[in-house]
């Protein structure tokens, strides 16, 4: 079985997919990866086989180049070059494969045709399709060319309502389901100092939300939040990175957060780990305020109250499905108009925190044991294999 199109490990959130889909479907796994030596570098060679799937370049005037050009000059499409460049993977793909899009929210952005054009090699080959743990924007469904590569898929694994609304409509082989990082293993590494426990609330910001809409604003939310927290809670708040990727790292935003307000004694930035060593750290706060949606699974898993700084149809559709409602457990940060809103949000949560707890208490096990219902969608295409 192989994993395709997933993000590098140093984005913890795509880390966090291989190494809970590895714990649903056993060991016996590939990753087809675009960073190798990243997905090494955070140890998830230890849990799946890595292939190396960077783009070969095509040499000009080589046979597949002239091949390649003379195709995009007769058709326009970009497919050939999918296929060429990356035939380390494709050439591994057997009749009867069964190849998982891993990658969770790539239908919710744009360059959506690349995914088809995989969807396409890998069915040309005899390989069979799935696409695992998504989230997808309704609104790119209505996009013919979309649809009909959603179509294709032999099975889809959707994790919130939202989306599986959407995709049912399109593909009726489409299951609701948890995202698998909700059975994610956590290790607790000893706290660093000035952790106070009991009374640490986690906040996670990053770059990406910052682009989602007035950044400026977003920020001024951030610290509105945390001077909200130190005038009217005891607690200390922990900064907790969840994406280091070189182009978006979550640190930015933290370290500037840390330094303003370091004067204070009552804040700290946790160090990067890998996914399950995060989860240990979120599981410990009070309280979590996150951007990033793996950070906030990690908190809603361990039933940590949460209030999620949303920017996409997976926080609003997962919050949906645990609460009854994205009301007041989500803040849309592109429709911020004042810079209160987050701070707003998280003090009419502090008011029920031990309600939402117990809540989460309630419903988690079933929710996360949700997340093995995405074998039966694999276990049917091995069936049908043989």
């Amino acid at each position: 079985m192989i994993l395709y199109y997933n993000g590098p490990a140093s984005n913890h959130g795509c880390e966090a997919i291989v190494r809970a889909t590895c714990r649903l479907l056993g060991e016996d796994l590939t990753l087809a990866s675009f960073s190798p030596e990243l997905d090494r570098r955070w140890g998830v060679d230890s849990a799946v086989r890595i292939l190396d799937d960077r783009a070969q370049a095509l040499k000009k005037p080589s046979l597949g180049w002239l091949v390649y050009a003379l195709h995009h000059k007769l058709t326009g499409s970009e497919e050939l070059y999918t296929r060429l460049t990356h035939r380390r993977l494709f050439s591994r793909v057997k009749k009867g494969d069964i190849c998982l899009s891993v990658g969770g929210d790539n239908y919710c952005y744009p360059r959506t045709e690349v995914l088809a054009h995989y969807n396409r090699a890998i069915h040309a080959k005899g390989g069979r399709t799935v696409l695992w743990g998504c989230s997808v924007e309704p609104e790119l469904i209505k996009d013919p060319a979309i649809a009909r590569d959603l179509a294709m898929y032999d099975g889809i694994t959707a994790r919130e309502t939202i989306s599986y609304e959407a995709l049912k409509a399109v593909n009726p082989n489409t299951v609701l389901v948890s995202d698998p990082a909700f059975l994610l293993d956590r290790v607790d590494l000893p706290l660093p100092e000035g952790w106070v426990e009991g009374k640490m609330i986690g906040v996670n910001a990053s770059p990406l939300i910052l682009q989602s809409g007035d950044g400026g604003l977003i920020l001024n939310a951030y610290r509105a939040l945390i001077e909200y927290i130190l005038q009217n809670t005891d607690c200390s708040v922990a900064l907790v990175p969840h994406v280091v990727l070189s182009d978006s790292d979550d640190r930015e935003v933290l370290k500037m957060l840390l330094e303003e307000y370091r004067h204070t004694g009552r804040i700290l930035l946790i160090g990067d780990h890998n996914c399950m060593e995060l989860k240990g750290y979120i599981a410990r706060c009070r309280f979590f305020i996150g951007a990033r949606t793996h950070a906030t699974i990690a908190a809603y898993s361990t039933c940590v109250p949460t209030l999620v700084a949303g920017y996409s149809v997976k926080s609003r559709g997962i919050a949906r499905d645990i609460f009854g409602t994205e009301e007041g457990y989500v803040v849309p940060v592109q429709a911020l108009e004042t810079g209160s809103e987050l701070a707003d949000a998280f003090a009419a949560l502090w008011g029920r925190e031990e309600e939402i707890r117990q809540h989460l208490q309630r419903v988690m096990p079933a929710y996360c044991a949700n997340a093995w219902a995405a074998c039966a969608v694999v276990e049917e295409l091995v069936r049908n294999r043989r």
